[in-house]
């Protein structure tokens, strides 16, 4: 993954998508009604079962034993839109809240198209699991299922896991990243882990997300939204749930142009990309790692021994220092840095002074 992204060509494809992904999250929490509406009826009504209206959750339980043995098929419906726990809805809120980037990239028809189709297969499936639970263990699973609208939910990690990039933010106990999707898997494994047999919620929308996903038995052309079903509902409810884009605030990148902004968004995110780097080329030294990173990146701290002062005479032989202007270093020295430690630090990031005070900030 790291040789991918130190070629050029690696580096702006890698970016372009990142770039995209960043410009379809700025303008999400405008154009999304279909998540909104996800968002704000299902807790509503969820806290009005909860607390004012208790004696009516009997009627959206999902039990899959009522459903075959009294044909209850409404429950199908009722049950597995609203939960009826409390903590299930904050984690699944929080979770569509951060996964509204799929209604932008998909538009709000395709998106909607996924979520049905992911919830009428993870019913399949969920039928499917529990019988396999009962005849292999003997649990019976079917009446203790969670309800609301949570399958759907799961499923939408299937794209979240194979389309939005991940890019470090921080690291942690030596190996240990944190990304940019870090906190959504957190928030997934509070929700699996929030009863007992959610486990089959959960493995049922990540089969059916893979399913739709995947376009596997042409399921995207079977389960999908009608386009008339989409005008009515885009002429209906869409006033409703959108909101007018903010003024009060400053876009990141204010260039004259599209293709501007893009370009100064793709120089900010190079320098994360190469502080990034920077930070896994130190913890291979620093681990002894059989791999040459002296060949992708110049050094970044000089190590007191023999060994290293070896290579660096050869890869000073091989190609000259980068020239540093000395007022840079003035500038870092002032701050409380070594001068050994500015001079590395701006030659690997090219003089540029941001990049360099960043790094050397962060390690």
């Amino acid at each position: 993954m790291l040789s991918y992204l130190t070629s050029a060509r690696g580096r702006y494809e890698w970016l372009s998508s990142l770039i995209m992904y960043l410009e379809r999250d700025q303008e999400i929490h405008d154009k999304a009604p279909l998540s909104k509406g996800l968002l704000l009826v299902p807790s509503a009504l969820s806290l009005l079962l909860a607390l004012l209206l208790p004696h009516c959750q009997r009627f959206f339980a999902y039990d899959l034993q009522a459903i075959k043995d009294d044909f209850q098929i409404w429950r199908l419906i009722c049950g597995r839109i609203i939960c009826l726990d409390l903590k299930d809805t904050f984690c699944s809120s929080l979770l569509i809240y951060n996964f509204r980037i799929f209604e932008r990239r998909y538009g709000s028809r395709k998106f909607a198209s996924f979520l049905l189709g992911s919830w009428v297969l993870s019913a399949l499936v969920d039928f499917i699991l529990v019988e396999a639970v009962w005849y292999s263990f003997g649990i019976a699973a079917a009446g203790n299922l969670p309800s609301g609208f949570l399958a759907p939910v799961f499923a939408l990690f299937v794209p979240f896991y194979c389309s939005i990039p991940r890019v470090q933010v921080a690291q942690i106990l030596g190996p240990l990243s944190i990304t940019n999707k870090t906190l959504i898997y957190i928030l997934g494994l509070q929700l699996f882990t929030s009863g007992s047999y959610i486990w089959i919620i959960a493995i049922s929308g990540l089969i059916s997300g893979i399913c739709y996903n995947s376009k596997m038995f042409q399921v995207h052309r079977v389960l999908y939204v009608p386009s008339w079903m989409a005008k009515f509902f885009s002429r209906t409810l869409e006033p409703i749930f959108s909101s007018s884009e903010p003024t009060a605030e400053a876009r990141v990148g204010m260039g004259a142009t599209v293709d501007i902004q893009r370009q100064q968004t793709m120089e900010l995110l190079d320098r994360q990309l190469m502080l990034s780097q920077f930070a896994q080329v130190r913890r291979q030294r620093q681990q002894g790692g059989m791999i040459n990173w002296n060949r992708l990146f110049p050094p970044l701290r000089q190590r007191r021994n023999v060994n290293y002062q070896d290579d660096r005479r050869s890869e000073q032989q091989a190609s000259p220092p980068l020239e540093v202007s000395e007022e840079q270093v003035a500038r870092l020295m002032e701050m409380g840095f070594s001068r050994g430690d500015a001079l590395e630090a701006l030659r690997a990031s090219n003089n540029d002074l941001n990049v360099a005070t960043n790094f050397l900030l962060q390690h």
